[in-house]
């Protein structure tokens, strides 16, 4: 059997497995990054032939994290394509149902009791223990290891606030009734615009990504936003996700689209992304919080798809256009659609054209 042979190589050519099941996010890639501070890259990346991750997704974040040029690697040996698939599935099953020897943990413990750990230069608490040992710390680490129910609910717990983005959220960064994330002013002109469904398959990095797209072709950004976001770094610039608000949608249901668009953007411009903030609105009931969180004086931008159809979308948009110029008098609008009949006054105007709609007409032609 052949040995795995570890290399050192250029961060940037390791390649996230995009459809990796295992979620890493938030506390795990932040100890994992500790650890590696503490101890060293003791274990490689396993990929494949083509640079995609096998295993190792959550060592990669926290390498990234720690502003790590390389990383160590191993090509997987003697696997087929199937084998892979398989093997990376059954890598992020098996820890699942590793549980800790209660009685072992704690001679571990009682034998660091002992010894002076400044003199080795990191700090304990990167393994996640609590090395202030005593008679009630043993106890409580038994009970915790012992009680599953009440693992389960742990576990359960920081799932939810995995798949809700809680982690993220800065109740220092927010402003308005709903406490809607602030995003900062970007003073910015795109050279052109390609959609978020392209960004995995045929990127365009010269490109800015937007998302004036069916709910369901960037619903993911919101499910794993380190993922995509990671991806986002690469292109030129990104608008915010325009989580759709239709008018006869539920106003909770608005509130927290509007709340979900303003999330990513903030997270978008913490990993250094220039972000143009989309705005959109429904009836005037929506100016309450459509609006918040958006910067003044500033790019901005809107959609013009679909307000041509009828009259009523077209009055809703013309009021809130003129009331969010009128709160947040932007510098420059970016407009994507095509122009409508309406007078932006002094307000820089930079249209981009609908692509589906780009190529409908030249698939006519």
């Amino acid at each position: 059997m052949d040995n795995l042979k570890i290399e050192y190589v250029d961060i940037k050519s390791i390649k996230p497995y995009h459809k990796n099941a295992r979620h890493n996010d938030g506390e795990a890639t932040e100890r994992v990054a500790a650890s590696i501070k503490a101890f060293g890259f003791q274990q490689p990346i396993l990929v494949d032939d083509n640079n995609v991750i096998i295993t190792g997704h959550t060592r990669l974040k926290a390498a990234l994290s720690l502003g790590m040029d390389t990383v160590p690697i191993a090509h997987a040996v003697n696997l087929t394509d199937e084998q892979i698939k398989a093997y990376r599935l059954a890598d992020n099953r098996v820890a699942e149902y590793s549980k800790w020897d209660a009685e072992l943990l704690n001679v571990e413990l009682k034998e660091f009791e002992t010894i002076d750990m400044s003199q080795f230069g990191f700090d304990l608490s990167v393994t996640g223990l609590d090395f202030s040992a005593d008679a009630e710390q043993t106890e409580s680490i038994e009970a915790e290891l012992d009680d599953d129910k009440e693992s389960d609910t742990d576990f359960h717990r920081q799932t939810t606030i995995n798949q809700y983005n809680l982690l993220d959220y800065d109740d220092t960064r927010i402003e308005g009734k709903y406490n809607m994330p602030i995003i900062e002013p970007v003073d910015y002109i795109p050279g052109k615009l390609q959609g978020f469904n392209y960004v995995l398959n045929k990127p365009d990095y010269e490109a800015g990504v937007h998302f004036f797209l069916d709910d369901y072709q960037f619903e993911r950004i919101w499910q794993r936003p380190d993922f995509y976001i990671e991806k986002l770094t690469d292109f030129d610039c990104a608008l915010t996700p325009d989580f759709s608000l239709y008018i006869d949608m539920p106003v909770a249901m608005q509130v927290w689209n509007i709340y979900r668009s303003r999330l990513i953007g903030q997270i978008m411009q913490d990993y250094g992304i220039t972000v143009i903030p989309t705005v959109s609105w429904a009836y005037q009931s929506s100016f309450d919080f459509c609006f918040d969180g958006l910067p003044k004086n500033a790019t901005l931008a809107i959609s013009t798809i679909g307000v041509k159809q009828d009259k009523e979308q077209f009055q809703i948009w013309v009021d809130g256009m003129d009331e969010m110029i009128k709160r947040l008098t932007p510098k420059r609008i970016v407009v994507y659609g095509g122009k409508v009949e309406y007078d932006y006054k002094d307000i820089e105007v930079v249209y981009f054209d609908n692509a589906t709609t780009e190529r409908m007409k030249n698939n006519g032609r």
